[in-house]
């Protein structure tokens, strides 16, 4: 199709003004740009094409010639600028000033009539009404506009604190630069899912083929470097949630906030419903299923929201997920292959889990070959053998995992999985306590698997947050016995850095760099990024609190650190192991020559008072009381707040949706307080 026929066409589509002559540049490109961002929102918001592909290049290309030609009409929301030619250093942190949450799962019926039956009650109502949607099997993300202009994206990370994918974002066609409409507010967050359309998806991995699923193939592009690797990628996007506005009112409804965003030019999924109870969440839920596998993308689940916002509001969040909605997962997708081989993976604490090699088979949206098998005790009770014909299960992001073997299939050669003795990567003993289902390497940091693992635990962002220190390069320097414990990277010399395989000078800076920064941390930071088994960030926080300093946690005996919040036997005897051992007593040494941090005094001990002595567990929610309060009063009063229940606790107090804790303490024989009861132990009286 020839330019003046390409116009021509156009120009049929938009009567109500004539289109600019070439002979006016300013003017042209002005319409060449509303025109391609017309056939955009048609394309990707309406779902209505009408603008061939070969016609949409030929405007594209004309716009692109009128700006090299003319740099000053160039404006930053042109379609021509979506893909910038930086190549970019790494990706900035972004604070959301509203958290992006997660959702409580829902897989079974009665889990949504519980659902619903929560939230009527909540809301003192008979009925609710609820927005369904779809669970897109993509990458959350935000997007910024002020004034109606696109300014920024950011990955969701872990809620708080996400990357700026700003330049990646620019390139997915189907984001508008500049929102359509009157009501603009001044700032709007737009939350939605990026993802690939399963035919972009083929079409990638027909050149490539490296990607296991649209997933992955979204995620790596999402986060390339180069902005042009992006657009390579045919991303997409939906809108289904909002972070900030300012500026303009909330929509009464979260089905009117969806057409809100489609007014403005925002991409909206259609397969979406307003339904009333629980009947209509799963009606809506088996309407979905049906057409799952015909859909044009991936999808694990669907979501219920509370349609009303005032309704949310009153509703209100539990720990890191709103009341008022629930994602209702499809349930897990099986298959059968055949067992290859069973064989072993060294963890980084020394753990070894056997790992089935299987026939490729594709199940839950992905292509897969290795499935975990957990421990030996699993292997035997499922009676796994090699050569059998397997069901294999995968759901969403989970580890696929065998589910058993199919007996009646079983070859007569099929042989049992035998647990090796020695580790596989370092020749060191396997041993198995008795009280573990885990066998262990004890080769430790010797052991170059535990030692990679170890290195890529004190590295990652939660530890000593060393940017640049990639598993690539770990493994670079560990095979190359340049570093064998935590202390040796802070030896690390330039000439050393920049010799190694695709590292260029400009990177070995870098992380010396980084190396340099993260010498500088706190305590918390420093104990969490050791390794230490059943020390999580909460309980490397509690240590530093409760001690102060790092000598008085090494020489801690266990009952010292059972004294330490939420810390149990099993805790305890494992930090005081850790710290027993003579390797790792001089690798921390050798450390505290190369790490500093600021130490303060010990935590005042809590004061003698009624609960003096007595452990006791929370689980629910209680009236007029939150947990954080709760656990406040009760320590005050001398109690220990556990975080589990076992035989050691000597009252659970149970509020409203009281889950597995309460079961447990019914199971031991602990006794369960209500808030009366709770109230009338913190006077002293036994209830």
């Amino acid at each position: 199709m020839s330019a003046k026929r390409t116009a021509e066409s156009a120009a049929g589509r938009q009567s109500e003004a004539a289109v600019p002559s070439v002979d006016r540049p300013a003017e042209r490109a002005a319409w060449l740009r509303s025109e391609l961002e017309r056939a955009n929102y048609a394309y990707y918001v309406l779902d209505q094409p009408d603008l061939p592909d070969a016609e949409y290049d030929t405007l594209f290309k004309e716009l692109q010639g009128i700006e090299t030609a003319h740099p000053g009409l160039i404006v930053p929301d042109s379609p021509t600028q979506r893909v910038g030619g930086e190549v970019a250093e790494g990706f900035t942190p972004v604070v959301h000033d509203v958290p992006m949450l997660s959702l409580n799962n829902g897989f079974a019926d009665e889990d949504i009539a519980a659902f619903d039956k929560r939230v009527a009650d909540g809301l003192g109502i008979a009925s609710v009404d609820y927005a369904c949607e779809l669970k897109f099997d993509g990458l959350a993300i935000s997007l910024r506009y002020d004034d109606g202009k696109f300014v920024q994206a950011s990955t969701r990370g872990d809620g708080a604190t996400g990357e700026d994918v700003t330049a990646n974002v620019r390139t997915i066609r189907s984001i508008p630069l500049t929102l359509k409409g009157t009501n603009i507010p001044k700032r709007l967050d737009v939350r939605g899912e990026v993802l690939m359309f399963k035919r972009d998806f083929e079409r990638l991995n027909a050149r490539q083929r490296e990607f296991a699923n649209p997933r992955n193939a979204a995620a790596g592009g999402l986060r390339q470097l180069d902005p042009k690797m992006t657009a390579q990628r045919s991303l997409s996007f939906f809108a289904y949630g909002i972070g900030v506005l300012d500026g303009a009112d909330m929509p009464p409804t979260h089905s009117g906030l969806l057409d809100w965003y489609k007014e403005m030019g925002l991409p909206v999924n259609a397969e979406r419903a307003v339904v009333e109870g629980a009947d209509g969440l799963l009606g809506f839920f088996r309407k979905i299923g049906e057409k799952r596998d015909k859909l044009p993308y991936d999808i694990d689940g669907v979501v219920y929201k509370v349609n009303r916002r005032d309704e949310q509001d009153k509703l209100g969040f539990v720990s890191r997920a709103p009341r008022f909605a629930l994602a209702h997962k499809f349930p897990a997708q099986e298959t059968l292959t055949q067992l290859l081989a069973i064989d072993v993976q060294v963890g980084r604490t020394g753990a070894i889990t056997p790992v089935a090699r299987l026939a490729p088979v594709f199940v839950g949206g992905a292509t897969v070959t290795n499935a975990t098998l957990h421990n030996e005790d699993e292997v035997r009770r499922k009676d796994i053998r090699i050569g059998d014909t397997v069901i294999v299960r995968r759901a969403g992001d989970v580890i696929p995992e065998v589910v058993g073997a199919m007996l009646d299939r079983r070859p007569d050669d099929a042989r049992e999985f035998v647990m090796p003795t020695a580790c596989p990567v370092c020749g060191s003993n396997i041993e198995r306590l008795p009280d573990e289902a885990i066998a262990r390497c004890t080769g430790g940091l010797f052991c170059p698997a535990q030692r990679k693992q170890a290195l890529w635990h004190f590295a990652q962002r939660r530890a000593l947050d060393i940017d640049g220190l990639g598993e690539k390069i770990i493994g670079q320097l560990v095979e190359q016995n340049l570093v064998r414990t935590p202390a040796d990277l802070f030896n690390l010399g330039f000439s050393t850095l920049a010799a190694l395989d695709r590292f260029a000078d400009k990177s070995a800076q870098n992380l010396i760099d980084s190396l340099e920064k993260a010498s500088k941390t706190t305590l918390a930071r420093f104990i969490y990024a050791l390794g230490i088994r059943h020390v999580g960030e909460s309980t490397a926080k509690d240590l530093a609190k409760h001690f102060g300093s790092l000598d008085p946690i090494m020489a801690a005996s266990v009952e010292e650190l059972l004294e330490v919040n939420d810390v149990g036997p099993i805790v305890a005897e494992a930090i005081h192991n850790f710290f027993g051992e003579a390797h790792n007593q001089h690798v921390i040494e050798q450390l505290c020559t190369k790490v500093s941090w600021l130490e303060g005094p010990p935590a005042p001990k809590a004061p003698q008072g009624v609960l003096a002595g007595k452990t006791i567990v929370l689980t629910g929610t209680l009236p007029s009381l939150s947990r954080e309060e709760a656990k406040e009063m009760l320590e005050a009063a001398g109690a220990k707040v556990a975080g589990s229940v076992s035989k050691k606790t000597d009252y659970v107090v149970a509020g409203a949706e009281a889950g597995s804790k309460l079961a447990k303490a019914e199971e031991l024989g602990v006794p369960v307080l209500d808030k009366d009861g709770m109230k009338k132990l913190l006077e002293g009286v036994t209830p």
